[in-house]
């Protein structure tokens, strides 16, 4: 396993959609574990490959407080959503950056995992806000594209 850089705001790949993963192989693997080390490393929730500068359709996420949720997304689909909330959110590639945006309060995802094999996972609050936050890096959407408030501005 290996630290991987950050793509940081401002580098074109962010706003370029990701392709689809068509071979389940050894550098797949390899992309999987270093961007969980990169993901833990920089106390991230969550990582998609083209932070690390790979257009492809991957995601890593641990959303639980004690860090043993981790969870591999490959060609991830959001098939369900419910709900609503606001909360705020960051990102690694935007250091320093937090924003109120709107999300689902509950989705539902479709996704292979790292041996191509279809798996069904669900999330609510911190985790449906991270399914979609890293999901839609992977069609080059940021979270600050989906702002509705910015709490800078509320302290003013």
């Amino acid at each position: 396993m290996a630290l991987r850089k950050i793509v940081e705001v401002g580098d074109p790949i962010l706003r370029k959609k990701s392709r689809p993963v068509e071979k389940f192989d050894g550098r797949l693997h390899t992309l999987l574990d270093d961007m969980k080390e990169t993901m833990y490393e920089n106390n991230g929730v969550g990582l998609a490959a083209v932070q690390v500068g790979v257009l492809r359709r991957v995601v890593v996420m641990d959303c639980s407080e004690d860090r043993t949720g981790y969870t591999e997304l490959i060609n991830p689909e959001i098939i369900e959503m419910q709900g609503e909330q606001c909360e705020s959110e960051g990102c690694l590639s935007l250091p320093g950056e937090t924003g109120i945006t709107r999300r689902p309060a509950e989705v539902k995802v479709k996704a292979l995992d790292r041996d191509g094999k279809w798996c069904v996972y669900k999330g609510t609050g911190l985790k449906a806000r991270c399914f979609c936050h890293e999901i839609d890096h992977l069609d080059g959407v940021l979270f600050t594209d989906r702002l509705v408030r910015d709490p800078i501005e509320d302290i003013k």
